[in-house]
């Protein structure tokens, strides 16, 4: 479809004023200029539109670490998320739209990431910086760790810093360990 990245960048425009409850095909139409029955040729409901739209941001970020080492890539990606706009609007507004992706199902999104994962997996087997083993297993495992780093590990820090982890940056020093010590010989 033509306008088809007008159309969700229209739709995060939208999400980001409203969130994705609030947000509307007639909302994301009138911002894209087009009309409604065009964008209902592609996207059935904001559903579809809005998983669209995580798919594109997500792989858009984890792109730019995309060919550095597996662990430092995947702290880099987490800690992009997690500041990154959308993610921020849907984990404050809008947090039950992830929840079909956490317990029943794989989204494109998932499949992305998972590819993106394993291919840096088997680029550091084939350099000698990560273990043998399945690279799809391990790519599976990486993602798990990496989202739960991204949705629960705020809960852990100690909102006084007086003890546990102080900070983001103690958090993703603990995500790189983990990984280091799953992924390398």
């Amino acid at each position: 479809m033509e306008g088809g990245g007008q159309v969700l960048d229209a739709a995060r425009e939208v999400v980001l004023a409203v969130g994705v409850r609030r947000a509307t095909l007639t909302d994301v139409a009138r911002r894209a200029g087009l009309s409604r029955m065009t964008i209902y040729r592609r996207w059935p409901d904001m559903r579809t539109l809005v998983a669209d739209l995580m798919t594109r941001e997500w792989v858009r970020v984890a792109d730019r670490f995309a060919t550095g080492d597996p662990v430092t890539s995947t702290v880099a990606v987490v800690r992009a998320l997690r500041g990154h706009p959308l993610w921020r609007k849907i984990v404050e507004v809008d947090p039950e739209l992830l929840l079909p992706y956490l317990l029943d199902r794989r989204g494109a999104s998932h499949e992305a990431m998972l590819t993106i994962v394993e291919a840096a997996i088997i680029r550091g087997q084939e350099g000698g910086t990560v273990r043998p083993g399945d690279p799809v297993r391990m790519a599976g495992t990486v993602l798990l760790t990496a989202q739960s780093f991204l949705l629960s590990g705020p809960t852990m820090l100690d909102p006084a810093g007086l003890a546990g982890m102080a900070g983001l940056e103690d958090l993703d020093a603990e995500l790189a360990t983990l990984l280091e010590r799953y992924l390398r010989p």
